[in-house]
Order: structure tokens, then C-alpha cells, then sequence
């Protein structure tokens, strides 16, 4: 969609009142490059305005206008910035919900969900990919010069690329939906949810250089990334100087967990981290995650010590479930003098819980944490 917030160079602005906005064709005329740019990037030519183009599709201009929104481009009254491949989306769009696959509502969530997750991966790679590889290589030469080319030898790799990465998270997703228990916990599923945060982050702000307290959140970012992906989980969201994991299993949460305090603990340049997770039932929407499950994540974070991870009694319950935690040093030792007696191999489990005092928590009521540790002599 070729309109001003997607970048395209359009000069199209929405009007105050969120209405269709104002035709910018009157002022000044374009940057012929970002013309050409859009045009490559696009592989078509403006043909049609707003109403053209929802015509053409066969939809109506309220259902066309909803489908644009949703995607975060801006209303452009009836400037003529749209071209062939605008009228084949709102085509398609429109043709799942006539066929009965989605229902209109459903279409927009879709509409919303990708057009969010594209403009952020679009900024990054403009603000920290693009902008570094447009450095003039020669002397003479201007940023301006290198970037048509350069697009033109990225452009067909790069949509490869995110076609190949998209259709690997879906199937990795599905997996995961089609293996719930029942109906239900597709959309409502058990899930352990935690929660990492560096300590004194906002005295960071005011003290480290915007260059340097970028570098350290990107360090962080990535470092957490890699960890929760390398070890079975998924990263919901990054917030900074916090970022929201998920995972189908107490035991791989609790890993992600030590293993962010261990690796960020080894690293001079890092603050202190604290985490919290708890395991229960989670509403997921458009990749996110909600409800009291993760509200009790969060406020466990809160009040965790420094380089500490703090669960909920559920995630106990979970981890004793399940053999990886026993409910108590004292059963751990019975339970290893019971299998030296009859000759087997004493039970190995990875970690330690902690009854910590109980506490109120706002919204929540009354809580018990658990400290978590790694058992000693376990990898």
C-alpha cells in the first residue's frame, strides 16, 4: 500500500480528524528517487486512487478503507497512489471472507497482525541494515547513488528470506496448536510464561550516552533472543530492558531462566537481571500473550532479588509434577537413600525450589513465591 506511514514517500497526510486526508500533489513535487525507490520496491506504477482501487477489487470503500487501517497505512483521500498489487490484497482479503474462510472481523485481525509485524521488521532493516550498507564505498560518490542498486541486488533475497522464515514459524506453530489437548486450550492454552528485567535500567537512561544505552538494549535483546530460541521457547515480545518469553513446559521455562541469569551474570557490561515466571492458563492474540497468568509473571519480576528467578506456586506444582524440581531437600534425600537401597540410580533433578514468604500482590491477593535455582552438580 503506497500511502505516507508506510514510508513510500507518498505526501499524503491524513486529515486532523482521522477523515480521508488531504492531497499533497499540490505542494512541491517529490523526491525523484523515493519515486523510482517505491516503484522498484513495489514493481508497479501508481494506477489508482482510494476509490479506484476498491472498485476494481469489487469492495465496498468502508470495508476497503477498514482493510488499509488495519494494516497501518494512513488515509490518503483520493490522491491516485495505488497500485495493481493494492487491488489484488484488498481482492484476496475480501474473497477469504466471501468463500467463508474468515469472517470480516478475522480478515482485519490479519490484515492488523501483518501489517504490524512487517512496518516494525521494515524500520529495523531501513534504520540499522540499509542505512549501514548505503555508506558511499568511494569517494565522490553520495548515499543517494547506492541505495537504487543496492535494493535492486537485496530486494528478491530478502523476500525469500522472510517467505522461508514466515513459513517455518507457521509450521512450528501449528505444530503447536494442533497438539492441545481439545478445542479450548488452542485459544486458552497451559503455558509458562516469564518475565526477565534488567535491574536499574532507568538510572542507565540518565547516565549512559543514547549511542552506548542502545547498544547495551540491542545486546540484551539479541543475547535473550538467541537463549529462549536455542532452548525451546519463544520470544512474545521485547520491551527494552525487558523481554516476555513463553513455553509449553515448566522445565524449559525454568532453563531459560538460569540460563539468562548465568550468561547475563558473566557479561561486565550487563546490570543485574531478576525473572519471574508462572505457569497457567494464557489467552494468546496476534503473537501476544494475556491474562493473570502473565499479569502474576510480571509482578513476580518486580519483586524479585538482583540475578534471582522468582515462580508462582503453580510452576512449582509443575516442576514437582513433572520430576524436575522435588517438593523438598529432605524428599530428595529420601528419595536417593531409597534408590541406593535397592541398587537403582537415585532420581536427577535439575532443580532446587525455595518457599519464600508470602506476600500480597496488588490485583492478585496473596502470593507464595518460590525461589529457583539450579541444583548443584547438574549442567
Amino acid at each position: 500500500m503506497t500511502v505516507d506511514d508506510a514510508g513510500s514517500g507518498t505526501g499524503v497526510h491524513p486529515a486532523p480528524d482521522g477523515g480521508p486526508g488531504r492531497d499533497a500533489h499540490a505542494e512541491p513535487e517529490e523526491n525523484p528517487l523515493a519515486l523510482r525507490l517505491e516503484q522498484l520496491i513495489l514493481g508497479a506504477e501508481r494506477r489508482y486512487t482510494p476509490f479506484q482501487a476498491a472498485r476494481s477489487a469489487g469492495v465496498s470503500m468502508e470495508l476497503a478503507s477498514r482493510f488499509w487501517r488495519a494494516m497501518g497505512f494512513a488515509d490518503i483521500g483520493q490522491a491516485k497512489a495505488l497500485t495493481e498489487a493494492d487491488v489484488l490484497a484488498l481482492r484476496r482479503l475480501a474473497g477469504l471472507v466471501e468463500a467463508g474462510l474468515l469472517s470480516e472481523a478475522m480478515a482485519v485481525q490479519v490484515a492488523r497482525s501483518t501489517g504490524q509485524t512487517t512496518a516494525r521488521l521494515a524500520e529495523w532493516q531501513i534504520d540499522s541494515f540499509l542505512e549501514g550498507l548505503t555508506e558511499p564505498p568511494e569517494p565522490g560518490m553520495t548515499r543517494t547513488e547506492v541505495t537504487y542498486p543496492l535494493i535492486e541486488l537485496l530486494l528478491p533475497e530478502l523476500e525469500e528470506f522472510l517467505i522461508y522464515v514466515w513459513r517455518r514459524q507457521l509450521a512450528a506453530a501449528t505444530g503447536r496448536v494442533v497438539q492441545a489437548a481439545d478445542d479450548e486450550e488452542m485459544v486458552d492454552r497451559r503455558l509458562a510464561v516469564g518475565f526477565a528485567d534488567l535491574v536499574g535500567f532507568t538510572r542507565l537512561t540518565r547516565r549512559l550516552e543514547e549511542e552506548e544505552l542502545g547498544e547495551l538494549v540491542e545486546a540484551f535483546e539479541t543475547t535473550a533472543a538467541d537463549l529462549v530460541a536455542a532452548h525451546g521457547g519463544r520470544l512474545i515480545k521485547t520491551l527494552g530492558d525487558e523481554v516476555l518469553y513463553a513455553a509449553d513446559d515448566a522445565g524449559t521455562a525454568a532453563e531459560i531462566a538460569i540460563r539468562l541469569i548465568e550468561t547475563m551474570a558473566n557479561d561486565e557490561t550487563m546490570p543485574e537481571l531478576r525473572v519471574g515466571i508462572a505457569f497457567g492458563t494464557v489467552t494468546t492474540r496476534m503473537g501476544d500473550v494475556f491474562g493473570t497468568t502473565v499479569n502474576l509473571a510480571s509482578r513476580l519480576t518486580s519483586i524479585a532479588p538482583r540475578d534471582a528467578v522468582l515462580v508462582d506456586g503453580a510452576f512449582a506444582e509443575e516442576l514437582i509434577r513433572t520430576s524436575e524440581a522435588p517438593a523438598s531437600e529432605t524428599e530428595a534425600a529420601e528419595a536417593a537413600a531409597a534408590a541406593e537401597k535397592e541398587g537403582e540410580e537415585p532420581p536427577l533433578y535439575r532443580f532446587a525450589l525455595q518457599p519464600m514468604w508470602q506476600r500480597p500482590v496488588r490485583g492478585l491477593g496473596v502470593i507464595e513465591p518460590w525461589l529457583l535455582t539450579r541444583r548443584e552438580g547438574t549442567p
